[in-house]
């Protein structure tokens, strides 16, 4: 039996690969030291998912290892070698504001770490397919600067612009603009992903994530916006708003059908293959408009405050076009649109 070896295995996109590849006849390697606890608190911290994991699955081994170690990662693929078929690198630091904060740390977990992973992977299992959950901030603030229009409820592209039928696809440059301090170790990670592909042949794949969502994501203020918006609706915490008059406008692709595409891109691996993958024109939305529907689902008002200044480095507008992929894996289709997703996360906050 062949493993898929998955790191931050008890976060969102972990976990449900975990289940996923679980159930399509892997056994299942699980990395995960819950660093999220240390970024964003005790109510973000992944332990309860841990236990979840051990109880649900038949064949899962957990692994408390931090990817920054080197000789801690090495001996965990020599452990596993070749059996290994599959690595799922979703462990990060995953906020701007975190990372301004500690860059060493950010810039070690999402680039080293990532580093550390790609070369024990090439020394112990080269024919294992990897695939780097990357995001939509290695390209930066340059979507700002495409042609927007401040509509009632929300910012949108020019009609007239290529990008305003599907959304922005892998052309968008990543060079001369401002990423952030996340944005910038996860630019490194990305590019490094797709240098092992392309230089040794490794079956690597790139997925440049809008928002990832859904109802085992772990909200907290600096990351997960539709869940922890929700959670705010649910409970009566007040909820801040950063810039833009909240008209910013994200696309948001439920957990499960990411690891749908991640299980096509599995069976059939482009190495070195980059993909921007989100909610599309499928499924996005404005604060504002995300905010109305958290209220109509819940039947609850969310108390909110808007703040001017914007966070660094953040999208006004991001809608991800999706159909490179589309037309690398036509049989990948989605299977929840936004309201969809509030639904199953409104339903996880009220239990």
């Amino acid at each position: 039996m062949k493993i898929a070896l998955v790191t931050g295995s008890c976060g969102l996109i972990g976990s449900e690969t975990c289940k996923r590849l679980h159930a399509e006849g892997y056994a299942i390697v699980g990395v995960d030291n819950d660093m999220r606890r240390y970024f964003f608190g005790d109510e973000a911290s992944t332990a309860k998912t841990e236990v979840e994991l051990r109880k649900k699955l038949q064949i899962y081994t957990h692994e408390d290892v931090d990817i920054r170690d080197w000789d801690a990662v090495n001996q965990l693929f020599k452990k596993f070698g070749f059996a290994v078929g599959v690595v799922i690198h979703t462990a990060a630091q995953p906020s701007h504001d975190w990372a301004a904060k500690e860059p060493r740390t950010d810039f070690a977990v999402n680039a080293i770490g990532t580093m550390n992973l790609l070369e024990a992977t090439r020394l112990h299992a080269p024919e294992a397919t990897f695939i780097f959950t990357s995001t939509n901030k290695v390209y930066g603030d340059t979507p700002n600067r495409l042609p927007l229009i401040e509509k009632k409820t929300r910012w949108e592209i020019d009609e007239k612009h290529p990008f305003f039928e599907r959304g922005i696809d892998e052309s968008m440059s990543i060079d001369a603009t401002k990423h952030s301090i996340f944005g910038a170790s996860k630019v490194a990670a990305d590019v490094m992903v797709q240098e092992y592909g392309r230089y040794f042949g490794m079956n690597t794949g790139v997925f440049r994530g809008g928002c990832l969502t859904g109802p085992a994501h772990a909200g907290a203020e600096l990351h997960g916006f539709l869940a922890y918006l929700m959670k705010c609706t649910v409970t009566g915490k007040p909820y801040n708003v950063f810039g833009y008059k909240g008209k910013q406008v994200r696309d948001n692709i439920h957990s499960a059908d990411l690891v749908d595409a991640f299980v096509h891109f599995i069976k059939a691996p482009r190495p070195g293959e980059v993909y921007n993958i989100g909610g599309s024109r499928h499924s996005n939305c404005s604060m504002l408009e995300a905010i109305n529907l958290c209220q109509e689902i819940s039947g609850k008002k969310l108390e909110w405050t808007y703040k001017e200044d914007n966070r660094i480095g953040d999208h006004i507008w991001w809608v991800s076009d999706v159909a490179k992929f589309q037309s690398h894996y036509p049989n990948w289709k989605y299977q929840y649109d936004l309201r969809g997703i509030l639904k199953e996360i409104h339903q996880a906050c009220v239990g």
